[in-house]
């Protein structure tokens, strides 16, 4: 059976991981910190140019898979993070090089999120639409606000968004849980 990705629910182990990035590598650790704060796919991460990082208030692409216009606010924490990484960059470069100079792609991302997990304890099972998933998973936790999450992930429904980042399955085992006749 194919297992699908799973968010990272525990907030600690998001700090390990990002704890981890910071160490070993500055670049996976920017992909991570915007993957978490943005809940952009890796597609859409990877296809980010400098120019469209710096000096902003908001992040404005075309989604690759959907072909639909996203913006959205850059917070406190990216713009540092941000800031930081596209020091002395060249603004038409892309923002994330591979080791050969050339555009990472969705396979390099993947490898350190898994490596990161690995080193840290992490069981869940991981992909490229972690990063996604955890940003949607704790933006519902915070807000319990599935409808401003469905226009976020540009989903046709709510209920498509509850399921995507498992919150669905995590309410009918805690009813399970905590029903008893």
């Amino acid at each position: 059976m194919n297992k699908k990705a799973e968010p990272i629910k525990n907030r600690k182990d998001i700090e390990k991981i990002e704890q981890y990035l910071k160490l070993h590598n500055k670049r996976d650790y920017v992909i991570w910190v915007l993957g978490m704060n943005s809940g952009l796919r890796v597609s859409d991460i990877v296809g980010l140019n400098v120019s469209d990082v710096v000096n902003k208030t908001h992040i404005t692409i075309v989604e690759k898979k959907t072909q639909k216009l996203k913006s959205f606010y850059i917070n406190d924490k990216l713009k540092r993070v941000l800031k930081d990484f596209t020091k002395g960059k060249n603004l038409e470069e892309p923002l994330f090089l591979g080791k050969q100079g050339k555009r990472l792609d969705r396979s390099q991302v993947y490898r350190f999120i898994v490596r990161a997990c690995k080193e840290n304890g992490i069981t869940a099972h991981v992909s490229t639409h972690t990063m996604r998933k955890s940003f949607g998973y704790h933006h519902y936790q915070k807000f319990k606000d599935p409808i401003v999450l469905q226009k976020i992930f540009n989903h046709s429904s709510q209920r498509i968004t509850l399921m995507y980042i498992g919150v669905e399955q995590d309410e009918i085992d805690f009813s399970y849980k905590n029903f008893e006749l």
